[in-house]
Order: C-alpha cells, then sequence, then structure tokens
C-alpha cells in the first residue's frame, strides 16, 4: 500500500494566519477608540477642576480629530505603496505614548493638551486605512465583509469597555490613572503585533496589472466613491456625536452619577457591535446566495441610516434613563449596518485601492469629529438640552442614506 504524499498527510491549519491579522487589526481598533473615548468621561472631571464651559470641553474633545484628519490621505497613500504591518505597528506606539502623557499636557494649560490630543490624532489617522490594506492582503474577498465589519466594531466594543472602566477609574484614583493604563494596553500590542504578523500577503494580488501609480483623478470622478463619502460623513456623524456626548447626555438629561452615566454609555456601543458582526455575516451570505454587491451595501445603508435617524428622533421623548439607553441603543445598532455597507464598499468598486478610498473618505468623515462635536456642544450650551442636536443628526443621517440610494454601487468601477 503506498504511503500517503505529504501533501495529503499534513492536516489542514485550524487557525489562518488571516484570522490573526483580523484579531489584533481589531486589537489595533478597539485601543485606538479606548484612547480617543476615554477622554469623554475623564472629561466630566477634568471640567471640574479646569473650570470649563461646555464650549471648552466641546473644543478639548474634538482637538483630536483635528490631528486625525490630517494625515488620512497620507496614511492610506503609505499604506497603498508599502503595506499596512509598519504603519500600524508606529502608529500605535506613537498614540499609546500620547495617551500616557495626557494628564502632564493638561496640567501644563488647555493649548498644551489641546496640542497633545491633536498629536494623537496624528498617530491614530493610521488605523483604518492600514487595517483596510491588510484585510485586502490576508483575506480572500467572499469573506471580506465580515472581515470590515469585526476590526471596524472594535470602535463599539472599545467604547463599551472605555466608558465604564473610566468611569470607574477616575471615582477610585482621579482622572489621570485611565490615560496612564490604556496607553501601556497599546504598547503590550505592538510587541504582539511586530513578533506574530507578517509584512507579507495571504493572498495573491487581485490586479497585478494595476499600475503603481495611484489614479487619484479617476477615483475622485467615480459617484459611487462619492456616494462612500458622504454616507462615510454622515455616518460619523452621528458616531461622534454619540461616542462624545453620551455620558453628559445621560448625567445632564437624567441626573444619574458619573459612574452611571459611563455605564449606561456602554449600551450604545454595545448594540453596534452586536449588530455590525451580524451584518457582516449577513452580507457576505446574502452575496453567496447570489445578491448582488449593489443591493447588499444599499440594504446595509438603508437600515443603518434611515434606522438611525428614526430612532435619534424619538430620543427627546425618554422620561427615564432606561428609555434613553433602549434608543440610544437602538440608534446605535442600526449603525451598526454601515460596517457592511459603505464601510466594505470599496473593495467592491476599487479592491486594490479599497485603504485609498478609505482614506479620501476618512478624510471628510473626520470634519463631523471636528465640527458635529463641538457644534452639538454649542447646542446643548444655547438650549439647554439635546433635543436641537439629535433632530440635526438625525436629518444629515437621513440625507446619507438618501445619496446612497441614489449613486451607491458595489460593482467594480476602477481596476
Amino acid at each position: 500500500m503506498p504511503s500517503p504524499s505529504p501533501a495529503a498527510a499534513a492536516p489542514a491549519p485550524r487557525w489562518s494566519p488571516a484570522y490573526t491579522v483580523v484579531l489584533l487589526c481589531f486589537a489595533a481598533v478597539f485601543i485606538s477608540y479606548i484612547d480617543r473615548t476615554n477622554i469623554s468621561v475623564a472629561a466630566i472631571a477634568m471640567q471640574e477642576e479646569f473650570k470649563w464651559s461646555e464650549t471648552t470641553k466641546g473644543f478639548v474633545l474634538s482637538s483630536f480629530f483635528v490631528g486625525y484628519i490630517l494625515l488620512q490621505v497620507v496614511s492610506a497613500g503609505l499604506a497603498n505603496k508599502y503595506g499596512g504591518k509598519l504603519l500600524l505597528g508606529v502608529a500605535v506606539i506613537w498614540w499609546s505614548a500620547f495617551t500616557m502623557l495626557t494628564p502632564v499636557a493638561a496640567s501644563l494649560g488647555l493649548a498644551t493638551l489641546i496640542a497633545s490630543r491633536i498629536a494623537l490624532g496624528l498617530g491614530e489617522a493610521a488605523v483604518f486605512p492600514a487595517c483596510i490594506n491588510m484585510v485586502g492582503r490576508w483575506v480572500p474577498a467572499a469573506q471580506r465583509s465580515r472581515a470590515v465589519a469585526l476590526f471596524s466594531s472594535g470602535l463599539s466594543i472599545g467604547t463599551v469597555f472605555s466608558l465604564p472602566v473610566t468611569g470607574w477609574l477616575v471615582r477610585e484614583y482621579g482622572w489621570p490613572v485611565p490615560f496612564y493604563a490604556f496607553g501601556l494596553v497599546g504598547l503590550v500590542w505592538a510587541v504582539a503585533w511586530f513578533t506574530k504578523v507578517s509584512a507579507g500577503r495571504g493572498i495573491p494580488e487581485e490586479a497585478t496589472n494595476a499600475s503603481r501609480t495611484i489614479p487619484w483623478g479617476r477615483i475622485l470622478r467615480t459617484p459611487a466613491v462619492w456616494a462612500i463619502i458622504v454616507n462615510h460623513f454622515c455616518n460619523n456623524w452621528s458616531l461622534y456625536v454619540l461616542l462624545a456626548w453620551l455620558p453628559s447626555y445621560f448625567k445632564a438629561t437624567f441626573n444619574v452619577s458619573l459612574a452611571s452615566a459611563g455605564l449606561l454609555s456602554a449600551a450604545p456601543p454595545l448594540a453596534t457591535f452586536v449588530m455590525a458582526n451580524f451584518a457582516g455575516s449577513t452580507a457576505d451570505r446574502l452575496m453567496r446566495q447570489g445578491r448582488s454587491a449593489t443591493y447588499v451595501r444599499k440594504l446595509m445603508q438603508a437600515i443603518g441610516l434611515f434606522g438611525c435617524a428614526t430612532f435619534l428622533l424619538m430620543v427627546p421623548l425618554a422620561t427615564s434613563p432606561g428609555m434613553g439607553v433602549f434608543l440610544m441603543s437602538s440608534a446605535s445598532a442600526c449603525l451598526g449596518c454601515c460596517l457592511a455597507g459603505f464601510a466594505a464598499n470599496s473593495f467592491d468598486i476599487a479592491p486594490r485601492y479599497a485603504d485609498v478610498i478609505w482614506g479620501i473618505s476618512n478624510t471628510f468623515a473626520t470634519i463631523p469629529g471636528i465640527i458635529g462635536v463641538a457644534v452639538t456642544g454649542w447646542l446643548v450650551q444655547r438650549s439647554g438640552s439635546y433635543t436641537t442636536a439629535f433632530v440635526v443628526t438625525a436629518a444629515i443621517a437621513a440625507v446619507g442614506g438618501a445619496v446612497f440610494m441614489v449613486i451607491g454601487s458595489g460593482e467594480r468601477k476602477i481596476e
């Protein structure tokens, strides 16, 4: 009887290197959102210590996005040319260092704190373009909706973790401690990233004959790209307003404690996490069953933005913390569907330049972090409630959904 060949005898690997890549990308996004959102809770205590107005607090919360917006396209270009491994590793080390420097910066004055938050944003600008690049290098096309939804949902679970844990750390040990602790976590992640992940590819490049020059003009002239840009902007307006102002909303509206505000604020992003991963798996399954990518992406965006708008309009009707949590969680769950919509759409229309499209769209989508968060603070201070801010946010979400229904596409546009 002939002995089996080595190839036949070798068992199939149970753990693909792609899983390691996606899970570490998830962890990087998780850490990035801990480091950007912990100040949402810490700022409540910092506001009392440093005597900030609501408008000043809004500027502190939004300053991160100034740095974040500046390097989006640059990071995308670097990821496309050199790959995401080195870029992401260096970026995490950079922003972790500035996270740990936040208390020192705050003690030196408002301007120094804002400069430190801008530097943090410069580092975090690389996280999504680099992760998109790594998914394109390691994950087969039929599984990318799930992969993008999974690593992107790190933003939600990071917030779920950050808000209550930050609230507890601030209460027990003082507001500087979360910055030291969470910054250290990022440095530990960097060790795992550089030792466990290869800089190569796990799957063949889809367009080996494509020009190595990024076709910026063609990308910007493609309507489907602008559908992604507009929807990324509108999605992030809702996302950033909720991330930055949920603790303050619950504390001001329902007069709960700081720790309770952090705990209540964890429920909406947890709903986003659950829905995002369900939507990612559903999107891939629908396309395997023969539904077009255009149908699937539009379905996810319709549920995501129209659903979010509907629930946000109902938030002012909340008369108890429980009702407020339910409505906010429902709005946030709907946003989770967008991670299987516009967020994965760049792989449909231009897989070779998915990271570049993300960098372009996230440049526009960071504007709500600068304007939306600060405007929300101004509206709250001017009106004395959150009603107007939530109505404005709902209207923007609805506009985004309508735009995607008209010009969104899942067809290949750029080789």
